[in-house]
């Protein structure tokens, strides 16, 4: 699968420092804030279903492209330490995608590549725990290719901030061949939102965290 984004490289180190300082979130608003920031014991992490990611979804980058998320960068700006444009490059990098849509049911998994899909079924390989440069920690959830399309990747990693079993309302998705590649991964994170959302929901949702 020919992709930008998501393929061979973690929302790492100080990529995953900015995305627990300043990133969009949409997730449950019930999740406990110390685990939601990273800071975790590894007795509290649980393995987790593909059926936790299941829906239909759509990558955030067109949004940003077409300046619908320029409210979001502007929100940033006012908050954070750098301008709305420079927010705006760094998540052009993190977002970056030709995968605009995805969709999982039960253990399929299909991407879409300009509307053309590709699928293949997934079964779990466990989850790595990563440590960033601020002492905070994330749990990647992996999933390992069992059959389907030759060209759709080997493996799946979802990184939604959540450590146990939860229905997610947004994430991050790595993809690629090579298992610990992926988990090196630090400046391309391609995000995707239900496709039930417009782009007002989701700016909506993205100042609220």
């Amino acid at each position: 699968m020919a992709v930008a984004g998501g393929s061979g490289v973690n929302h790492g180190a100080e990529a995953d420092d900015h995305e627990h300082e300043a990133h969009d979130h949409a997730h449950s608003h019930d999740h406990d804030s110390k685990i939601y920031q990273g800071y975790f014991d590894d007795a509290q992490i649980a393995e987790r279903q593909l059926s936790d990611w299941a829906g239909d979804w759509q990558s955030v980058y067109p949004l940003l492209q077409d300046g619908a998320l320029d409210p979001v960068m502007e929100h940033k700006a006012e908050n954070g330490d750098q301008s709305a444009e420079e927010y705006r490059a760094y998540y052009e990098i993190g977002y970056k995608t030709d995968i605009d849509r995805i969709t999982i049911e039960g253990d399929a998994v299909t991407f879409y590549q300009a509307g053309k899909p590709l699928a293949a079924q997934y079964a779990s390989d466990g989850f790595e725990v990563l440590t960033y440069a601020k002492g905070n920690r994330g749990v990647r959830f992996i999933f390992e290719k069992t059959e389907g399309d030759e060209a759709a990747p080997k493996f799946i990693q979802f990184s939604d901030h959540a450590i146990a079993p939860q229905d997610a309302g947004h994430y991050h998705l790595y993809w690629g061949d090579d298992r610990a590649a992926l988990l090196e991964e630090v400046t391309n994170w391609p995000t995707y939102y239900p496709s039930s959302l417009d782009g007002e929901q989701i700016v909506k949702e993205m100042i609220a965290h």
